[in-house]
This record gives C-alpha cells, structure tokens and sequence, in this order.
C-alpha cells in the first residue's frame, strides 16, 4: 500500500471517527483544563501521517489509534506540570526595562540582517531556522540539490554573523 493510499485511508477513518476519538480523550482527560481533547487527537494524526510515509501499513487502524492516543494521554500525565512563577529576570527587583529594549534592537538587528541577505539564502535561512523545514523537503519543492541548500545556508549564516559581529563592535 502507498503512502497516499494509506494517508487516505487515514483520512476517511479520521472524518467518520473524529468524534468518537475527541470523546475517548476527554473521558481520560476531562478533569484538566490545561490540555484539549482535539489538540491530543490532532497530534496523535499528524504524527500517524509522518509514519505513514516511512512505514508499512497499519493492519487495524482503529486499535493502533486508540492505543497511540492511549499511549498520548500518558505522556501527558507524566510531563510535570508547568508552574505560573515569573521568569527569573521580571522578579529580580534590580530588573531594569533598557534589558528589554536591548534585546528589542538585538532582534531588529537580525531581522535588519537577514532582510540584507540574498534572496535565495535568505529563502533557505527562513524555511529551516523558522519554519522548521528539512533539506529534502526544501529540495524536492524548490528542485534544488541539498548541497546547494546547505551552501546557501552556510553563507547565509557568515554573513549573519559579520552583520552582527560588525554592529556590536
């Protein structure tokens, strides 16, 4: 079976079971307003699209779902819960606002500096650092070898640090 015909496959079961597999989640997770049943429900689809294409099909679909949710609900339970404490700096009497404004021109800085850049490392920069894009998803969009897009990147990454070299001294 292809990767689409399984994507597919997935797609159907997901558009008649969406909320059967909402009302599981919210079953387990229902006394806890920091997490949503779909958020849960939705990771658990995308991470079962990217095994789609790298793995064999998935013999019975709906018990490997419940039991990847299953399995979602627990580490949810196991990751410590966050804590409302203000960072370090905001309750440090001696915080001072110039910090903020300092890492404001910082970031102005960057963005200045990649603005700078050439179009097409600056394409490569943005799809990797920011959008979390890998190289050979890049390259088969952009029909651009990966060696290309490493390169581009790599001097996109010495200009930035030239740029930023240059302005602090």
């Amino acid at each position: 079976m292809s990767a689409e015909t399984q994507k597919k496959r997935i797609t159907n079961f997901i558009a008649t079971e969406w909320y059967r597999l909402v009302g599981y989640v919210r079953a387990w997770i229902d006394d806890s307003a920091d997490r949503d049943a779909e958020d849960v429900v939705q990771d658990v689809i995308e991470r079962l699209y990217e095994r789609a294409e790298v793995t064999e099909p998935i013999v019975d679909l709906s018990a490997y779902l419940y039991r990847a949710l299953r399995n979602r609900i627990v580490d949810l339970y196991r990751k410590p819960k966050r804590s409302a404490e203000l960072p370090e700096e905001l309750a440090d009497p001696r915080y001072e606002i110039a910090e903020d404004l300092e890492r404001e021109e910082e970031l102005q800085a960057l963005s200045n500096a990649i603005e700078g850049l050439p179009e097409a490392q600056r394409d490569v920069l943005v799809a990797t650092e920011l959008e979390g894009r890998t190289f050979k998803e890049l390259a088969a969009e952009w029909h651009t070898p990966i060696g290309t897009l490493l390169a581009r990147k790599y001097r996109a990454m010495q200009a930035l640090r030239e740029e930023l070299a240059g302005g602090e001294e």
